[in-house]
């Protein structure tokens, strides 16, 4: 990998950050900029910024441990990565880090998120191509209206929990458990272990010293799943996976089964908090949904260009010598895909404060051939989720000023850290109970309405005030014919 010089940067692009900024408080060995720490942590908008007005579209930066790489800030630029599979591999074992010692895999917490597995996405070509299939095929079994099902009571018990206290912290209560518990139903897990797993995911996505520890407890986990689909199969991803005629190996199948778990809960849970901030932040956010401006699906898709759930994107391997935004990239380089840096890139977004709501053709998802199957699972957990939350407890409010709420970021995402709400208690909701079905329209003739007891449903063929209801509507039309 060759680090710019010095001088790349021009006199009138402002490129050179002033002394005292994020960009020269974390800076490592040639003076490249850390891409964790504490200046990403604070600030990692600010930094993408700093880096891009340094380095153009196309910035050197260190992982932890001083790991060298390129972070790909400009939105074209992150999409010709994404989509040039001729140029630019999926397949880890391409990266020279390996060969140069720049790594310890027993040791270093970034191995969860650039190591190698036999999965799709550290493969290319056929290979990809095989085991992508398999898991779309085990996505797609679903149907989204039942999905919805599973979702809705998921997040109506999490609600139950905390509806008649009159306060919550969303992130902790809702936010990080309705994708788990979506998720690990979906794979064909228990919900017992949910709260250990929502835990070693969050810790994982850190990149700390207990990282590989909490990537262990998932993989332990999902083999005892696999162990148990051998035996019961049922209408689950694990069980899809197992018998997809790709013929997957049972480690294959943990790994995939891990990735569908990972990438999914974290960034869902991340997008889920994002918008529920925006709605207790943001007064013309919350009027515009409430106005039917925006609903709450182009609210989602907003958020998703402002705030991706996941920032940077590891990872693709330069094939062979070229050149990206002006830097010469070498064979065997590292780069990360700056999702969160490319979406507000002035190239095409030149006012961020223009709504995007109705477009989708941000990195969000990332791009290509690698570009997130389960994508509308996630758009579905998360609008399913708030409209109910939203419409249980529709005077929610924020607990704190605003300036209180904190983060917390990694090189990977950033994560609030807590969202503490308010509203008027309100009983918790039974969702077991059946719902009664409407009663039959009046008997044609029939002129007498019997009045309406007190606390139940009043009867289909009179509407508020006495007025005829669509039953009686329907009724007549039916008999003119």
């Amino acid at each position: 990998m060759t680090v710019p010089r010095p001088d790349h940067a021009t006199e009138d692009s402002g490129m050179l950050p002033p002394p005292g900024c994020p960009a020269h408080a974390a800076t490592g060995p040639g003076g490249t900029v850390r891409l964790f720490g504490s200046a990403a942590e604070t600030d990692p908008m600010g930094l993408y910024e700093e880096l891009r007005a340094a380095h153009g579209p196309v910035a050197p930066v260190l992982l932890d441990g001083d790991v060298r790489a390129w972070l790909v800030l400009g939105y074209l630029e992150n999409r010709d990565v994404a989509t040039r599979a001729t140029q630019f591999s999926r397949d880890p074992r391409l990266w020279h880090g390996w060969r140069t010692g720049e790594i310890d895999p027993a040791t270093s917490p970034l191995m969860p998120m650039i190591g190698w597995r036999p999965d799709c996405v550290c493969a290319d070509g056929e290979e990809h191509q095989r085991l992508r299939s398999a898991v779309t095929a085990s996505l797609d079994q679903f149907d989204h209206r039942g999905l919805r099902r599973h979702i809705t009571r998921f997040a109506h018990q999490l609600i139950n929990t905390f509806c008649a206290s009159g306060e919550a912290e969303l992130v902790g209560q809702f936010t990080e458990h309705l994708p788990m518990l979506t998720l690990t139903h979906l794979l064909g897990m228990s919900e017992e272990g949910t709260p250990r797993l929502v835990h070693a995911a969050r810790d994982l996505f850190k990149a700390t010293e207990t990282s590989l520890a909490s990537n262990a407890i998932v993989v332990e986990s999902l083999e005892d799943l696999v162990r148990t689909k051998h035996v019961h199969r049922g209408q689950d991803i694990a069980s899809a996976l197992m018998g997809h005629p790709a013929g997957l190996t049972d480690e294959e199948v943990v790994q995939h089964l891990r990735l569908i778990l990972l990438a999914g809960y974290e960034t869902t849970a991340n997008l889920m908090s994002n918008v529920l901030r925006m709605v207790v932040t943001d007064p013309r956010f919350r009027g515009s949904l409430a106005g039917g401006q925006m609903t709450l699906p182009e609210a989602v898709e907003q958020v998703l260009w402002d705030e991706p759930p996941l920032m940077v994107c590891p990872s693709r391997y330069a094939k062979g010598d070229t050149t990206l935004g002006g830097q010469d990239i070498k064979a065997g380089d590292m780069l990360l895909l700056g999702l969160a840096a490319g979406n507000v890139d002035k190239a095409i977004r030149p006012d961020p404060s223009t709504p995007v709501h109705h477009n989708r053709a941000h990195l969000s998802f990332s791009a290509g051939s690698h570009e997130c199957p389960g994508q509308d699972i996630g758009r579905i957990i998360a609008d399913t989720g708030i409209d109910i939350l939203l419409t249980r407890l529709p005077d929610i409010a924020l607990a704190v000023p605003e300036k209180d709420l904190t983060w917390r970021s990694s090189t990977w995402a950033r994560h609030l850290t807590a969202l503490p709400v308010t509203f008027a208690a309100r009983p918790p909701r039974n969702q077991h109970l059946p719902v009664p079905l409407p009663a039959p329209p009046p008997q044609s003739g029939s002129t007498l309405q019997a009045a309406p007891v007190p606390g139940t449903v009043p009867e289909p063929g009179r509407g508020p005030g006495g007025r005829s209801s669509w039953w009686v509507r329907l009724g007549r039309l039916l008999r003119r014919r």
